[in-house]
């Protein structure tokens, strides 16, 4: 069956409208992503660390539901939170909450000057580096410090899964905006983003995963 191809804009759409609709809590949509974005990681063979890069928006709470299914299984998880918590959309930041209470590791990166030389450590023991820093509402490119992150994991060794759509990248036109992460497996929601199909976006996607986070079928595009 082929894949749904839909732009960023129209993915969002589509999530509004099945939450207004159906009164679907946007926490349960967080919750179902973050699960299977874990699932998906767990497949690939995950044996030791993972370090999870969030941002302040919903790909970050994203990551943030991942590393604690993570925690869960047992694997060593590390989130490094690129903000304050008051800063945080509002299911990031319960979700923000729930991680400090599960005891999973966290490590906030607060203002426009992080610990670039600690996050390079934390990033030369981690097998899997996942980009939860910026989903499809990105606009230009990267600033300061996100250019900096960005380039910190494309220079480590470790394996890296991008959260939705590598951040950085145009999701409708499958170009860098500036800055953007070099991802070796993108796990999506939805649809693929209309960026995904156009063959220069592979060079930052990787393989492309279409992940299910719970809309009834009636509302997927056919």
């Amino acid at each position: 069956m082929t894949s749904p191809v839909l732009s960023c804009a129209d993915v969002r759409a589509l999530e509004q409208r099945a939450i207004h609709e159906l009164g679907l809590p946007s926490l349960v949509l967080m919750e179902n992503a973050g699960r299977n974005l874990a699932e998906l990681l767990v497949s690939f063979g995950v044996k030791s660390r993972v370090v999870v890069c969030c941002g302040k928006g919903n790909n970050g709470g994203d990551g943030m539901v991942l590393a604690r299914h993570l925690d869960n299984r047992r694997i060593d998880v590390h989130v490094l939170l690129f903000g304050r918590p008051e800063e945080l959309t509002p299911d990031a930041a319960l979700n923000w909450q729930v991680l400090l209470r599960s005891g999973v590791s966290v490590e906030m990166h607060p203002g426009q000057s992080p610990d670039l030389g600690r996050m390079r450590d934390d990033l030369a023991t981690a097998e899997w580096v996942v980009d939860a820093l910026f989903g499809t509402g990105l606009r230009g490119p990267l600033r300061a410090p996100f250019d900096a992150v960005v380039r910190l994991i494309n220079e480590s060794s470790a394996r890296v899964l991008a959260v939705d759509i590598p951040s950085g990248l145009d999701g409708d036109t499958g170009r860098p905006l500036g800055a953007t992460v070099r991802a070796g497996h993108t796990g999506t929601f939805l649809a693929l983003k209309a960026g995904f199909v156009q063959p220069q976006s592979r060079e930052w996607t990787g393989e492309v995963h279409l992940l299910d986070i719970g809309l009834p079928r009636r509302y997927l595009p056919a």
